[in-house]
Parts: C-alpha cells; sequence; structure tokens
C-alpha cells in the first residue's frame, strides 16, 4: 500500500467509525493550524469527501458548499445502472488564532483562502483579547482552544472535530513523560479519539510519521506554514523533538517510540476495565466527591485511580509527577489529609475522600455552560433574570444559607459544588437543597470516565 493510500486508509476507517448508521450525511470537522499535519489532514479529508466505492465523477455541489453528492454512471455486469446520488460527507474547517505571534491573523487568512479554493466551510475563531495567562502558555492556549472550538462545532451541530497529530507528536509525548517518571498513564501514547466540551474529537493519524504528511503535501502541492515557536528550546515539547534527532542512531525513531506506546495502552486499557470493577464496588460517588478505602486497591490501581480522579475533577490534560502521586499515596496509607493538583484528600480512619480544592475551582460562569470542566446544570431560567444568573462554587457564604445540607453529601464536597447566583444572591444550589425544579449533573459518572478515556 502507497504512502498516500495508507493515509487515506486511517482517516477512511476514522469517519467510519465516527460515522452513525444510516445513510443520512455526516458532518464533520478538521482543526487547521496552517501547520504541515493539520493542512495535509484537511486535504485528504476534502479527497474522502469526493470518494464513492464506485468508478464516479464527482464535482462540489456549488460554490462554498461542503457536500459532495456522488453521481454512480457504472456498469454493473451489462446492466446500465442510472445515475444517483449517494448521501456524502460534509466537511468543515476551523483554525484558531490565538493571537501569540504577529503572524498568526495571516495565517488563519492564508487557511480560509486554501478551504475558500476548494469550496469547504471555514470559520476563524479568535481568543478574548486581553492579557493572556501565565504560567504554562501552551497549555493554557490548548485549554482555550479546546473550548472555542467545540462551542463553535456544538452550535453548527458537529460532533466530531478531527486533528492532525502524527506518531511524532505520540514519541514526543512519550519522552516528556518519562522526563516526570511518568506511569501507564503518562507513556501510553495520545488518546485517539475521547469526549471533551460535548464533541468527540479524533485523531486519525497517529501511526503516520510528521515527514510522511509533508511529504504528500509535497505531491499534492501544496504549502503549509511552520510555526517558529517549534524551534523555541524554551518549551518542553521542541526539547523533546530534538531530542528525538539525537536517539536515532540508536534505532529509536517516532514509530518505534509510537508503537511502544500503543503497546503500553494495551496494557493500560486492561488496567482500566479492573479498576472500573473495582470503583463500580469500592467507590462511593456523592456530589462530585469519590471516598474509598486505599488498602482495598493494588499499589498500580491506586495510582492511576488518583491519577483518573484528578483528570475528571480538573480537566487537566495530564497527572502530575509520579513522585507526587507516590508522595500522596503515602500520606493517605498513613492516615494523612493532602493536596494534590488541584484535589483535597481527606483521610478519614481506613478510607479517604477526593473532593475539590476550593481555590482551585473555576470561577463563575453563565448559565448555560460547562462549570468547573464537568458539572451541567439544568432549571428553570426565564424573564429578565436569566441573563444575570451565573454557576459558581456554593462556598462558606452559600452552604451557611443550607442549614439542612448534611443528608446532601460531605462537606468539603458540598462547598465546592455548583450553585446558580444573581451577583451575590444564592438562587438556587442543587445539591444541597432540595429545590426539583433545579438539577446538577456530573457527565459522565467517574466509572464511565475511566472506561472512555
Amino acid at each position: 500500500m502507497s504512502d498516500d493510500a495508507a493515509l487515506m486508509a486511517a482517516l477512511r476507517d476514522a469517519v467510519q467509525t465516527a460515522r452513525p448508521a444510516g445513510d443520512a450525511p455526516f458532518t464533520f470537522a478538521v482543526a487547521v493550524s496552517g501547520g504541515g499535519d493539520s493542512m495535509a489532514l484537511l486535504h485528504l479529508a476534502h479527497r474522502l469527501c469526493r470518494e464513492s466505492v464506485y468508478p464516479v465523477t464527482v464535482s462540489p455541489k456549488a460554490p462554498g458548499e461542503s457536500v459532495y453528492p456522488v453521481t454512480v454512471c457504472a456498469d454493473l455486469g451489462g446492466q446500465t445502472v442510472s445515475p444517483v446520488t449517494l448521501p456524502g460527507l460534509r466537511l468543515e474547517a476551523v483554525t484558531v488564532d490565538h493571537a501569540l505571534r504577529p503572524e498568526s491573523a495571516a495565517e488563519a487568512l492564508g487557511v480560509a483562502e486554501f478551504c475558500a479554493a476548494l469550496g469547504i466551510p471555514h470559520s476563524i475563531l479568535r481568543w478574548s483579547e486581553g492579557p493572556k495567562p501565565q504560567g504554562n502558555l501552551m497549555d493554557q492556549a490548548r485549554h482555550a482552544r479546546a473550548a472555542l472550538m467545540a462551542d463553535w462545532a456544538k452550535a453548527r451541530g458537529i460532533s466530531h472535530i478531527f486533528l492532525g497529530h502524527t506518531a511524532d507528536d505520540v514519541a514526543e509525548t512519550f519522552l516528556m513523560n518519562l522526563a516526570r517518571s511518568a506511569g501507564l498513564e503518562g507513556l501510553s501514547g495520545l488518546r485517539p479519539r475521547w469526549s471533551e466540551g460535548g464533541v468527540t474529537w479524533a485523531r486519525p493519524l497517529l501511526s503516520a510519521p510528521r515527514e510522511s504528511l509533508r511529504a504528500y503535501l509535497r505531491r499534492q502541492g501544496v504549502a503549509w506554514v511552520d510555526d517558529p515557536s517549534n524551534d523555541n528550546p524554551r518549551f518542553a515539547r521542541v526539547r523533546a523533538r530534538q531530542a528525538l534527532k539525537s536517539l536515532k542512531p540508536l534505532g529509536i525513531s517516532p514509530e518505534a517510540l509510537a508503537e511502544s506506546a500503543r503497546h503500553l495502552a494495551t496494557a493500560r486499557a486492561a488496567l482500566q476495565a479492573e479498576l472500573a470493577a473495582h470503583i463500580s464496588a469500592q467507590v462511593t460517588e456523592i456530589a462530585g466527591s469519590l471516598t474509598f478505602t486505599p488498602a482495598d486497591f493494588p499499589p498500580e490501581m491506586l495510582r492511576l485511580l488518583l491519577g483518573q480522579a484528578i483528570l475528571w475533577m480538573t480537566g487537566a490534560a495530564h497527572t502530575p509527577r509520579a513522585d507526587k502521586i507516590s508522595q500522596a499515596i503515602s500520606r493517605i496509607c498513613a492516615g494523612e489529609s493532602c493536596t494534590l493538583a488541584g484535589l483535597r484528600l481527606r483521610a478519614k480512619g481506613p478510607s479517604v475522600t477526593l473532593t475539590r480544592e476550593p481555590r482551585a475551582t473555576m470561577g463563575p460562569v453563565p448559565m448555560g455552560q460547562i462549570w468547573d470542566h464537568r458539572w451541567h446544570i439544568t432549571g428553570p431560567i426565564t424573564g429578565l433574570m436569566a441573563p444575570n444568573l451565573t454557576i459558581a462554587a456554593l462556598g462558606p457564604h452559600g452552604l451557611a444559607q443550607c442549614p439542612d445540607w448534611r443528608p446532601f453529601g460531605p462537606r468539603d464536597a458540598l462547598l465546592v459544588a455548583p450553585a446558580i447566583w444573581q451577583e451575590n444572591q444564592l438562587v438556587a444550589a442543587p445539591l444541597a437543597r432540595s429545590r426539583a425544579e433545579w438539577a446538577a449533573s456530573v457527565q459522565p459518572s467517574f466509572g464511565m470516565f475511566v472506561l472512555r478515556h
């Protein structure tokens, strides 16, 4: 199989997995930065939308239209088949302009022009203006990009967003996590598919080397943009990329590391399935908190449990360093309380309860949005009051207004539970007092999160 055919086959398999059963047209999106990986994925997706299982003549339906109806004019066994239109694929593209570099706006417009030439609807999303967050800028940008694209996709009725990560990204992440003494959680490679922010994300090209995508673009005569930050050694990913070049003489290639990561992912999946069974039997989930007895879990499973709890509660992209998790495990097994990566671990006798650390919870968000990465709120939103409602932590001030809170859950959990506020006035506390018209839920539950992650 040629390189082009292999790339197309990987993408076709991913689209078939994402596409619901039936003959209705399926719309999916490709996130495009203008770099080589995402431009190759976009071009491949455009070609896929024009394919058919029969010899066909295909043309875009109209300028700017992304549906590619397939006209079949085949001769099957001597029978002439009348032209028919098969249900097609709908492709859209989206670019996030972070405004972190002066060139970013022009690069986004370059993607827009490329999409216009192919008849692919394209949207440019911009990170909100103002001072950018301090700290891990790449991580902050990733979160902002994901949130913007998820909101965009849901507004357009798009359920799947495809990303152009490659085997090189898997290898770089492997080395970065190896430096953090990561266990199975960090060394199992990038997820090929997951749900976040109400949409499904997919990485169909994780088996392909980055250079194969650039070679594809050169064959197709498609240009791409090289982000200068990809050569800045200030970033850990760039240092990992440079280290891979040094490892090449030893036979340690991106493809080899990606294959090792896939083997570890298989082992991790088996451990996670066993962990999910333990969660069902031995972990209690109340008001978004988790209570369990550490002694009921083997050491590696306890490590995985804490790592998964951090990802579930905080929305983090990765777990803390292995030594941080080991220190926390030692403390809770000794009956001591501690904090870890935005979580409070409260030991009481042989058991421990995990909740969000109050200072780490998300600030207020408007009604209708997901709060603190996992909470969904439903309730009566009518009249002029609705625009002024926000979701924020209940906190001590709110809990004081719920004198009968004790049957609803641990105090630590209720303090960081979602509440509905109108300025400083508590409107509802779905988890701390009974009002049937308001509800708060975590989606998915912890057990389902472990199985899917």
